[in-house]
């Protein structure tokens, strides 16, 4: 896989913007495979479509690209806040393409995938209204808390300026679609809750006193719930069934 841009393709072309569009667009083209799949690499849709930018011939998987200059961090803009959460509850929610590249070399830095089951109403934040003087006078955008996304819901092809196995990147795809069975957003958003609880700890082996150490966190965002312990040690049975971690003895657990 190179990670240098073809610039030639944005020679015609004056607006920075419109540029990096180009290149990244052409990039993705040319070298990303379907991590559903792995069978052929992804095609681009035609411009301005609405929920997609590119999408798997095979399985019929669609992802949306987002592009950045410089590192990541913690947040990514993204449009409008009201079509974004229209967009978690539909069946058509694509999984998410995220650059970053090198202005002065031309060049990927990073290229990772988040799936479309990581996204939840909690990961989106509502910016402030544009001011009345704005051309789009009181409309609302959003921004993707990427820090809010588990680890494993992050699958990177490039990983500063490394590039990672086609192997491992399709074993961590696979490794988090039970996700999809949830049964409604809230399921899947207490699962999400605990696996970042588990990144958070910052180790492979931990205990059920160590989750307990959530339970105030977890009180204040499922303020409706008032078993929160008996809801960790739930969501830790359903995150052994689905071959995420594995019980050792009682009360220990340990990161598959």
């Amino acid at each position: 896989m190179e990670l240098d841009f073809n610039t030639n393709l944005a020679d015609s072309y004056q607006s920075q913007s419109q540029r990096i569009r180009v290149l990244t667009e052409a990039w993705v083209d040319k070298h990303i495979f379907c991590p559903n799949c792995g069978l052929f690499k992804v095609e681009e849709y035609e411009n301005n479509r609405p929920v997609a930018d590119f999408f798997c011939s095979h399985c019929k998987e669609d992802y949306e690209l987002k592009s950045k200059d410089g590192a990541i961090g913690n947040k990514i803009v993204d449009g409008a806040y009201s079509t974004m959460i229209q967009r978690l509850k539909s069946v058509n929610n694509p999984n998410f393409f995220f650059l970053t590249y090198n202005r002065h070399q031309n060049q990927v830095s990073n290229f990772l995938v988040v799936p479309k089951h990581f996204f939840v109403p909690e990961i989106i934040e509502k910016r402030k209204p544009l001011s009345p003087t704005a051309r789009r006078a009181g409309w609302i955008g959003c921004n993707i808390l990427l820090k809010h996304i588990p680890r494993n819901g992050k699958i990177h092809y490039v990983k500063d300026g490394e590039v990672i196995s086609k192997q491992n990147v399709l074993k961590d795809w696979q490794k988090t679609l039970f996700l999809r069975e949830a049964n409604d957003v809230s399921s899947r958003g207490w699962l999400l809750d605990i696996m970042r609880c588990i990144d958070l700890l910052a180790k492979k082996d931990f205990t059920l006193e160590d989750m307990y150490t959530f339970e105030i966190e977890l009180s204040k965002l499922h303020p409706d719930n008032k078993h929160i312990k008996d809801k960790i040690r739930q969501q830790l049975q359903v995150l052994r069934d689905k071959s995420y971690l594995d019980f050792t003895t009682r009360g220990q657990y340990r990161l598959i």
